[in-house]
């Protein structure tokens, strides 16, 4: 999402191989668990479910929602212990950047996109006139997110999104959702029965969740509603007014594929690093094809999905509006790339040589070292993120090793050993 928290990037569903469920919501395999919950110490009994019911009633009322709206939403509404069961039963989605963007920015995929940026060209040019967002983008993130609208899931949101917030591991952040659920049920947008999708309680063709759908929703045919279910004008610009709300620069780039040298101050290559493309253009930074890049002061990030030896990327600041729609670098830079194919790049390369990768277990094996070495790696997940790459970095330079921040074999071994 795109959406404030990300639900912490880990709370969405995906579906079959071809087709994905709220992917943008999370990077996350839901297990389909059937298995008795062993319910977490502090958790409320279930039985106890109705009682808070009635009392999260009363406080929605008390905040502006009708009686009416609030019992047309809550009433009836009963626990749903398989959606605790996808929440406690999350495994981190580990593929590698070649491989998830390898699957999803495929042959279908680009070719349904093309076609639908020209059947909705009309659309999709008054949309950036209005917002500052190009087609691609959206038409990006739209097949990555519900393969187009096709793909939203079909479980109740109300009911999930109450469960969650029964529950005693996201209460608040569940409460705060529910209750925006409310405010689009009020406001007209949808009804209780419409507001369907996985299980973690996003909504329609872009998986946002209600606190978003609530603040940046927007009725773009002037029908009287907004629609981000059933009505595709509406969706597309609601995504773009979303991203121009996160800091969308118009006419601006987002990721541009570049060829590295064999040498280079890698230490400074990284997403959150900003410097002037002059700085990597005198170190031989080039386009793929061997064009030179300009030697200006727009700031730049040198973005290394997978070490020095994998693909290259040059991020702009729109770059980061894809990480605050998704906090994943494997999902971002997966969303931006297919958004330059849609703009007419060509496909990307697959770097300069052979690229040596850590399993899942690895990778949390190698933060739990740099844990122990007094780093704060964060959550031990097996997942790359800023302060992860930081702690491999400062190791790499330690050993003498290039330092792009990419967890090697060879670095593992190293850590093993001392």
């Amino acid at each position: 999402m795109r959406k404030p928290s990300l639900l912490a990037f880990f709370s969405a569903s995906t579906s079959a191989v071809t087709s994905v469920l709220s992917l943008a919501a999370a990077m996350i395999l839901a297990a389909g668990a059937a298995a008795p919950i062993a319910y977490a110490a502090g958790c409320a009994s279930p039985s106890t479910f109705p009682a808070w019911l009635a009392s999260f009633k009363k406080e929605a009322i008390a905040q502006g929602i009708s009686p009416q709206v609030a019992s047309e939403a809550l009433d009836g509404l009963t626990y749903d212990p398989s959606v605790i069961a996808k929440d406690r039963g999350q495994a981190v989605f580990a593929q590698s950047f070649l491989q998830f963007s390898g699957r999803m920015v495929n042959s279908n995929r680009l070719s349904v996109g093309s076609s639908l940026l020209k059947k909705n060209a009309a659309t999709f040019a008054a949309i950036q006139q209005k917002y500052g967002v190009p087609g691609p983008v959206l038409v990006g993130f739209w097949g990555l997110e519900t393969d187009f609208g096709k793909v939203m899931g079909n479980m109740e949101t109300l009911r999930s999104l109450a469960t969650l917030a029964f529950d005693c591991r996201r209460p608040d952040e569940f409460r705060e959702q529910l209750m925006a659920a409310l405010k689009v049920i009020q406001r007209g947008d949808l009804t209780p029965a419409q507001m369907r999708g996985p299980w973690a309680g996003e909504v329609g063709q872009f998986q946002f969740v209600p606190k978003v759908y609530y603040q940046y929703a927007v009725d773009f045919d002037g029908d009287g509603t907004r629609n981000l279910i059933s009505n595709t004008a509406d969706a597309l610009a609601s995504a773009a007014n979303y991203l121009d709300g996160l800091g969308w620069q118009p006419n601006q780039p987002w990721l541009e594929e570049v060829r590295v040298p064999d040498e280079l101050p890698w230490d400074q290559a990284d997403v959150t690093i900003k410097k002037p493309r002059a700085f990597w253009a005198q170190h031989g930074v080039t386009y793929p094809s061997g064009k030179p890049i300009p030697a200006d002061n727009v700031q730049v990030g040198l973005h290394l999905p997978m070490g020095r030896n994998g693909p290259a990327f040059l991020t702009y600041p729109n770059f980061d509006v894809y990480l605050e729609w998704n906090k994943s670098l494997v999902y971002s830079t997966t969303a931006a790339y297919y958004a330059t194919r849609l703009a007419g790049a060509p496909p990307l390369s697959q770097g300069n040589g052979p690229i040596e990768t850590l399993s899942l277990p690895e990778m949390k094996e190698l933060q739990q070292i740099l844990m122990k070495r007094g780093f704060d790696v964060g959550k031990i997940d097996g997942v790359i993120g800023a302060s992860t790459r930081d702690a491999v970095r400062a190791m790499q330079i330690k050993y003498g090793l290039p330092a792009d921040g990419y967890p090697t074999p060879e670095l593992l071994d190293r850590l093993r050993s001392g």
